[in-house]
């Protein structure tokens, strides 16, 4: 029988698995879009987990976040990215829009594995919003799977098919023009253009890589503009306050 904990947030108590390192907002999450039973893919949580990472040590680089606590953060961070949590992210794949949810579910998490006093809004979640850590995290996560699946997928494939192509150079079949006979070809010559193919395909997926990693810097870069423009506002309203 599983037991319960009883966590808190803005909207009241809320009945939480005890064993579960996640809290109050990934649980009415789960309870508010129990849709599909689909959880979010390794691949997302890697990305998310490096983001959240490269967060807490970019904070702490930009003193506002304390050094252990960042520390702290970036090594629970880094424990989502390698896959020892992947059970504490119940949250459906149909969720709000933002991904919100996904992004309350990762704080929540790194708070709690933290082992530490660290709050998954104020510090886990310092300087962001779910409107840039979900885009990123799609983008990292993107990246990822290019260069260690997609790419190497079809260099196999590629490599298979030439020779392949290059085993039935002798073979001679009839062509087709629609439902009709044409010209004899070489079945090599059918095979290879396969092959060629999946070199295009190679040269426009490699092709987006330059584009999507260039992303990532501009997130960066308007991450760092975001949390100077918070300090001045913050300035301001202590100025008129005053």
């Amino acid at each position: 029988m599983t037991e319960f904990r009883t966590e808190k947030d803005s909207m009241g108590e809320v009945q939480v698995p005890s064993d579960a390192l996640y809290g109050a907002q990934t649980q009415r999450a789960v309870e508010n879009f129990p849709v599909s039973g689909l959880r979010m893919p390794r691949g997302f949580l890697l990305g998310l987990g490096l983001v959240k990472r490269a967060c807490a040590e970019a904070n702490a680089a930009l003193g506002l976040l304390d050094a252990g606590k960042a520390q702290a953060i970036a090594s629970a961070a880094q424990q989502i990215a390698d896959g020892e949590h992947d059970a504490q992210f119940p949250v459906d794949v149909f969720q709000t829009g933002s991904g919100t949810s996904s992004n309350m579910n990762a704080n929540e998490v790194i708070a709690h594995a933290t082992g530490e006093s660290v709050h998954p809004n104020d510090d886990v979640n310092m300087s962001q919003s779910s409107n840039d850590v979900i885009p990123t995290t799609i983008h990292v996560s993107a990246a990822i799977a290019i260069h260690r699946q997609l790419l190497p997928a079809l260099d196999h494939l590629h490599q298979v098919l030439t020779a392949k192509a290059e085993s039935l150079d002798a073979q001679i079949k009839t062509g087709r023009t629609h439902l009709m006979d044409a010209m004899p070809i070489r079945l090599s010559q059918e095979v290879g253009a396969w092959a060629s193919q999946i070199d295009y395909s190679r040269d426009r997926v490699r092709g987006t890589l330059p584009r999507l990693q260039n992303w990532l810097r501009a997130a960066q870069l308007s991450a760092v503009e975001s949390m100077r423009q918070k300090d001045l506002q913050m300035l301001s309203l202590m100025q008129s306050t005053n």
